[in-house]
Formats: structure tokens, C-alpha cells, sequence
């Protein structure tokens, strides 16, 4: 018998449980081998949507902690593949070998995302998660599907062009500064009629691991922040322009917005206030000055 649709919802928010504790933890292996806390989120989710299928299919449920990582790993793999990443299959190298060091430098570990692009994919994944993530040099090699003389290899050039690297920065276009700016005034305004009017008619809104909307639904979206002491303040995420949410009394911001305005029209919106563990990965700059009552 087919399950109706509360039931696959109740089996889905079952399975979101288990693995909560487990998603911080993917997302900071995930961000760092794309360069991204947002495609690295959009992996995250990937690799739980093919988890929730597997074990559909599966009558136990596995080790979580290495299986998922094993999904992520490969996930990511395939994505940075598609899109013509550097790639380099693992080997062991015994020159490199010699130079291993069990322990990571502290300044590999606080490595801004961006820096960990700079190597290729399997350094990249051996660094991430031995020196990040403080894996075992068994489980990273499992997780990568190596060996551990392959994995130190990895590691001791993988932190040597770690260390040698500098960050850059890109550049924002002025246009879409002013038309974020003019959403994040609204919307600290309280002029929720204002920022409905800057919505488009077919504006698509993702509350990233929640739901999706489009149209007319995404006006209701707003109810909720009408009730809410939440101001949004104009930030250079990752190169690119975007809003950061914070909550009332906080320094910090707790989630991150992502908007797309095409002729003044707000066409997409991403919303991750329920996965806030990316506010902790990200790295951002403020632009301009922090909103009024934070």
C-alpha cells in the first residue's frame, strides 16, 4: 500500500532527527571541498536525499557517521567532476610520505574556505577531513575509498599548498548593492506591503531543508517574519552580495539570505534560517553599516 502523504512527511522529519547531530559536520566537510557554504549545503542535501532513498530500500539502517560521509564524499566528487574541477586520482606517494606529520598545523585548520580550492580535489578531501574534521587516517582513507599511505601523501602537500596560499576577492556589481539594499530597508521598516510589491508574480522562494514555494504562496512567507524581531544587513558573502539575519540582541548574524533581482523584481529567494550551522562556516564581510536595534 502506498503511503499517504502525512505518513512519507512524519518518515521524513523521523529521518531529519536522526541525522541532525551528523549535518553540521557534512556541511563543514561538504563547504570546504567546493569553496562554498552554500553548494556545500546543496551537497548536504543531495546526500541526505539519497540517504532517505537507500534506506527505504534497506532493511538496517548503517553506521551513520561513515556511510553518510561516504555518500557525501562521492556526491561532491561527481559534482566537481560535472563542473571540470581540477581532479586527481589518489596514489600514494613515498617522497611525500616521508614528510608526514600525524598532527595538523593550527593554520590549516582556520583556513578560510576559499584557500582549500587552491588544491586538487583529494588533497582537498584528505586535508578536510583529517586535519579539519579530526577524522582517523583509517576513516579518511575509507571515506575517500584509499589507502592511509595514499591519504598521508595527500595531506603533506595538501597542507604545504595550504599554507603557501593567499585568499581573493571578488567584485560586487553597485546595482545589486542598491537593490539589496532597498529589500533589507523594507524589510527592517516593517513595511511588509513594500517589500511584497518588490516580489515578482512568479518569485521562487526555497527554505532550504524545509519547503519550496512560487507565486503567490511566497507572499504568505513574510507572515512569519511580521511576528519576529529580525533585521537584515547587507554582507559580501563569498565573493557575492547577500543578506544576513539577525535576531534580536545579537552581534552575530544567525542565518543568511540569498536573494536574485532582475529589473528591481525579487525573483528568488533562498532563505536558511533552519539550517543556521552555515552562519558559523561562513565568510563574510559587512557592507555598510549593521542594522538599527542588533
Amino acid at each position: 500500500m502506498a503511503e499517504t502523504p502525512s505518513a512519507f512527511a512524519e518518515i521524513r522529519e523521523q529521518f531529519l532527527a536522526m541525522v541532525a547531530d551528523l549535518r553540521p559536520e557534512l556541511h563543514r566537510y561538504c563547504a570546504r571541498l567546493t569553496g562554498s557554504v552554500i553548494e556545500g549545503e546543496d551537497i548536504v542535501q543531495d546526500t541526505l536525499a539519497k540517504a532517505f532513498y537507500a534506506l527505504s530500500l534497506s532493511p538496517e539502517v548503517p553506521a551513520l557517521r561513515p556511510w553518510l560521509f561516504r555518500i557525501a564524499h562521492n556526491t561532491a566528487m561527481d559534482s566537481l567532476k560535472s563542473h571540470g574541477r581540477k581532479y586527481v586520482d589518489v596514489r600514494d606517494d613515498l617522497d611525500a610520505i616521508a614528510c608526514f606529520e600525524d598532527a595538523p598545523d593550527p593554520a590549516v585548520v582556520r583556513a578560510a574556505l576559499t584557500r582549500f580550492l587552491a588544491l586538487p580535489v583529494t588533497q582537498r578531501s584528505a586535508v578536510i577531513l583529517k586535519d579539519v574534521l579530526d577524522h582517523s587516517l583509517d576513516d579518511t582513507a575509507a571515506t575517500m575509498g584509499t589507502t592511509v599511505l595514499a591519504v598521508k601523501a595527500a595531506l603533506v602537500r595538501g597542507r604545504r599548498t595550504l599554507l603557501a596560499g593567499k585568499d581573493e576577492e571578488a567584485a560586487v556589481s553597485e546595482k545589486a548593492q542598491r537593490d539589496l539594499e532597498r529589500y533589507a530597508r523594507l524589510f527592517n521598516a516593517r513595511d511588509w506591503d513594500g517589500v511584497r510589491a518588490l516580489v515578482s508574480s512568479d518569485c521562487e522562494l526555497d527554505l532550504v531543508s524545509r519547503s519550496q514555494r512560487r507565486g503567490a504562496q511566497v507572499g504568505m512567507y513574510f507572515g512569519r517574519y511580521e511576528k519576529e524581531d529580525v533585521r537584515l544587513a547587507l554582507v559580501r558573502l563569498e565573493g557575492r552580495l547577500a543578506l544576513a539575519a539577525h535576531v534580536a540582541g545579537a552581534t552575530n548574524p544567525a542565518y543568511f539570505m540569498l536573494l536574485e533581482v532582475v529589473d528591481g523584481r525579487v525573483t528568488s529567494i533562498r532563505d536558511y534560517r533552519y539550517v543556521p550551522y552555515i552562519a558559523a562556516e561562513a565568510p563574510f564581510e559587512p557592507v555598510g553599516d549593521p542594522p538599527a536595534g542588533t
